[in-house]
């Protein structure tokens, strides 16, 4: 039951957080917001969650995982019923704020009771269910708004309202789900920044961050750009498209994880990353050619790979893992994937005033060469790490 409430819970908080993607362009063309307000919107969802990162990750070994997995629904509820009335700049930037609050709580606290109460067999399911489940749920997030915008009534508000009924039955399951950590002192000492891994597994540190870096980066362009570029490059408007082109690069991600249980982490990120520069290099083609089947086929390419790519990463993080590590493990790891779709976005934002599209995929392109060449170069795997199979 704790597994399936927190799978559950975490697909909720992250397909809340993909909810205003396909508005992107309605507040584009209603409200007057530039490409650079977008990108500032990511970037502002991006940030608090790294605050959070930072001061709480280990918040739910000291309250408990179900205390913290509903207090991170309840502030991603409030910032949908903030985006309920968007007419300006500022009330984007305050939802997705609070957002981002209850995002960065989920991402270290929810996923460690993923892997607490994940069931022993398949020994993969635990790395694969806590870092894929956030690519599922910012899929069905996106595809439901953009049909809900696009075919439903009150355009700018009904997904809203569906999100933060699916929030408040993910927080109803975790309230009769059973803890899985005895909760201990410390509570407010534990909000002091503090991040770190295991010493047995800091050396996979450097090639999981650049795997993360590329993949989340590509992440938060896909958020930021991707409106402009499926209407001004790709000559469509709908905003189901648009939810769906994100969620063809966010759903692959699942199915490709599982894969990497078949080899080793080295061997996996390896792979991963290959595949992951493949469909790169395909996205950067089709945005120059205006091809959509092309883009829509990259698109997936590069989705799947990540899969395998992350997925790996986090299971070489995770191997021997105690209770007390998992939280502040996931801390980490979320704390480079949210910078990495940060502060690119940011410095992407401000170039957009002066390069087109195009050419802010290009240099995407290049963070994705650059990482895909170190993985392949220095790629480890834990010590006496046997090869796992499904």
């Amino acid at each position: 039951m704790a597994f399936l409430s927190a799978v559950v819970s975490l697909a909720a908080a992250f397909a809340a957080s993909a909810a205003p993607i396909p508005l992107f362009n309605t507040y584009r063309a209603e409200d007057g917001f530039s490409n650079a307000d977008i990108s500032l919107a990511v970037v502002v969802y991006d940030l608090p969650t790294l605050v959070a990162l930072l001061s709480m990750g280990r918040l739910s070994n000291h309250l408990g995982r179900r205390r913290t997995s509903i207090a991170s629904l309840a502030l991603l509820a409030l910032g949908c019923l903030l985006l309920l009335n968007v007419h300006d700049v500022g009330t984007l930037l305050a939802g997705r704020v609070l957002m981002g609050l209850g995002a960065g709580l989920a991402s270290s606290n929810v996923t460690a009771y993923i892997v607490d109460a994940a069931p022993a067999k398949p020994a993969w399911l635990a790395s694969v269910a806590s870092s894929q489940t956030p690519m599922v749920g910012l899929a069905i997030g996106a595809i439901a708004s953009g049909a809900l915008v696009q075919f439903g009534p009150w355009q700018r508000h009904l997904i809203y309202v569906v999100a933060i009924g699916l929030l408040l039955l993910a927080a109803a399951l975790i309230a009769i789900s059973p803890e899985t950590v005895t909760p201990t002192p410390g509570a407010w000492r534990s909000l002091r920044p503090s991040v770190g891994v295991p010493a047995r597994v800091r050396r996979l540190l450097p090639v999981a961050a650049a795997v993360f870096l590329s993949t989340w980066a590509t992440g938060a362009f896909y958020q930021a750009f991707v409106p402009a570029l499926v209407e001004e490059q790709l000559h469509t408007r709908s905003p189901l498209v648009l939810g769906l082109v994100f969620a063809a690069y966010m759903a692959p991600s699942a199915l490709g994880a599982p894969l990497s249980g078949r080899f080793t982490p080295a061997a996996a990120q390896r792979i991963g990353m290959i595949a992951f520069l493949a469909g790169m290099i395909g996205i950067i083609t089709a945005i120059a050619t205006g091809a959509l089947a092309l883009f829509i086929a990259a698109t997936i390419v590069a989705g799947a790979s990540q899969g395998i790519a992350i997925s790996a990463a986090t299971r070489g993080l995770l191997h021997g893992s105690t209770l007390a590590e998992r939280a502040p493990i996931f801390s980490v790891i979320y704390l480079i994937c949210y910078s990495a779709a940060a502060f690119p976005s940011l410095i992407a934002g401000q170039l957009s005033h002066t390069f087109s599209l195009p050419q802010i995929a290009l240099g995407y392109g290049g963070l994705a060469l650059v990482a895909t060449v170190f993985t392949v170069i220095a790629a480890r795997n834990p010590a006496q790490l046997a090869i796992r199979t499904i």
